[in-house]
């Protein structure tokens, strides 16, 4: 019996994960394409040329009403799918009418401000919102930090594969130094837990998986913010533990504000 060929979002999402794509990435751009063949009758791309192309982000301009920024991310999925994923070039598309990218101010807090607002997040949220300000995280980066990746005799945090798929290093604040030795104490403690039930496993990047797959229940592996519940890998059936959510944090950030005024 002759195996089915995979299917084309199954296609893109292999070829992104090879190139080592964020998840987020690979969401928004999943995303785009879905939508790219929706608009058209849910033809193959195969089937679409540039006129398609052009129809279609000039449409999410003028109809979506999406900024310039987000209209760029449309673009570059529907480009790595035409020449990374059906190996076909893409040809002129200056026809596109591009977004209008509106004028906005940022919304700048006080130091005052800042203060009133910190005090007002309680536990974890606290100390991920002192990494945001203190490291210059973004929100992904530091749910997605591991317990070796905090280094207190240096006072640096490594951020993994960060924005652009990077490594950097960052410092870790004074401020936040104490409330994460706490909170590494009580992730060995949930950890511990964790095993002695029969999981304390996680997710491993890359090919670790494959590679060292006992790396999953050492302690240096951990999230540091892991999330309350467990949950059961639908491949390997074991009990592992993801990260917090960054919902979870912007409902809380939102409350704080609230809160403060």
């Amino acid at each position: 019996m002759t195996a089915r060929p995979p299917k084309l979002l199954a296609l893109v999402r292999s070829r992104l994960r090879l190139r080592h794509m964020s998840l987020r990435t690979e969401q928004a751009y999943l995303g785009w394409i879905r939508r790219y063949i929706r608009y058209h009758g849910r033809r193959h791309p195969l089937d679409l040329s540039e006129l398609e192309i052009v129809d279609y982000l000039t449409h999410i301009a003028e109809r979506g009403a999406v900024t310039r920024s987000t209209q760029m991310q449309a673009l570059s999925a529907l480009l790595f799918l035409y020449r990374e994923v059906l190996g076909r070039p893409v040809g002129d598309l200056r026809a596109v009418v591009r977004a209008r990218a509106p004028t906005r101010l940022p919304v700048v807090l006080s130091r005052d401000e800042v203060r009133s607002l910190l005090a007002a997040l309680r536990s974890d949220v606290q100390l991920v919102a002192l990494l945001l300000y203190g490291s210059g995280l973004r929100l992904q980066e530091a749910l997605s930090l591991r317990v070796k990746d905090v280094d207190f005799a240096r006072r640096e945090i490594l951020v993994r594969r960060g924005k652009g798929g990077h490594d950097r290093v960052t410092m870790l604040p004074q401020s936040a130094a104490e409330l994460l030795r706490r909170k590494l104490a009580l992730v060995q403690r949930l950890h511990a837990r964790d095993v002695a039930a029969g999981g304390g496993r996680v997710d491993l990047p890359d090919a670790l998986a494959r590679k060292a797959p006992s790396w999953a229940a050492e302690l240096a592996w951990q999230w540091v913010y892991p999330a309350r519940r467990r949950y059961t890998d639908a491949v390997t059936g074991e009990s592992r533990r993801h990260h917090l959510h960054e919902t979870v944090i912007q409902r809380e950030v939102r409350r704080a504000v609230l809160e403060a005024g």
